[in-house]
């Protein structure tokens, strides 16, 4: 794919927003837009995760079983991670399949492991992985202890607190954590000593990470890899800096 016809995940968001401007009730589409402008407004950017941070272990549970952990990843090369809402939220049902289709094959050719986290409960994240065929590992942040260290949680408004009361789905039953927390969308890339390399957050959860600058960072690791103590990838490419 060429870059003159690479997919976008902007542009997908752009017209999901188009659709809903088109069919969704005014009132309840501004709770939403009103939600979102005060996320970027009020987000703590200099308590965000960022590049040159050391990441401390943790394992989260898969929900196909099992428990992945961190150190086990980046033995065997890059992990990214990618950070998403829950598995209902419809923006999350177009990042994660477009990671699929944009994301998958280049990372597996730097032996990078993906890893898509909510802080859902694995019972109810389960499905979204099961609808989109994702290939990719799909993990549960338990008591969102990973997005709360890495600072990009955020709390639902009040106004999205009500209206969610008033169509009977609390968040805290949607997700089956009890709370109204989520974490802001993010990507992650960390290398084998566990260093954070890239990380891009969005209080916006309409603007997420596209694919390239994922694929950059991890080839940048591949390019560098000895004096990091990370990771060998294709022959020729370059480390950036």
């Amino acid at each position: 794919m060429t870059e003159s016809n690479r997919e976008s995940l902007h542009e997908i968001f752009r017209n999901l927003h188009a659709t809903r401007v088109a069919t969704m009730d005014p009132a309840i589409l501004q709770v939403n837009i009103d939600q979102r402008r005060t996320l970027v407004e009020t987000a703590n950017r200099s308590g965000f995760v960022k590049a040159g941070d050391r990441v401390e272990p943790f394992s989260v549970p898969e929900v196909d079983g099992g428990t992945l952990t961190l150190n086990e990843v980046v033995a065997r090369g890059p992990a990214v991670l990618v950070f998403f809402r829950f598995e209902g939220c419809p923006a999350c049902n177009l990042a994660l399949p477009y990671y699929e289709r944009n994301l998958v094959a280049g990372l597996r050719a730097f032996n990078a492991t993906l890893v898509a986290l909510s802080p859902q409960v694995p019972e109810k994240l389960r499905a979204i992985k099961a609808r989109h065929a994702l290939s990719f590992r799909v993990a549960s942040d338990t008591d969102n202890a990973v997005a709360r260290r890495f600072g990009i949680l955020y709390t639902a408004n009040e106004a999205s607190q009500k209206l969610a009361l008033a169509n009977g789905r609390p968040l805290g039953e949607v997700t089956g954590t009890g709370t109204w927390e989520l974490p802001m969308p993010t990507v992650v890339v960390i290398d084998g000593k566990r260093i954070v390399r890239f990380a891009d957050v969005h209080p916006d959860w309409l603007i997420r990470t596209e694919a390239e600058p994922i694929l950059a960072a991890v080839a940048a690791l591949a390019g560098d890899g000895r004096a990091h103590g990370a990771f060998a990838g294709p022959a020729g490419t370059q480390a950036q800096t």
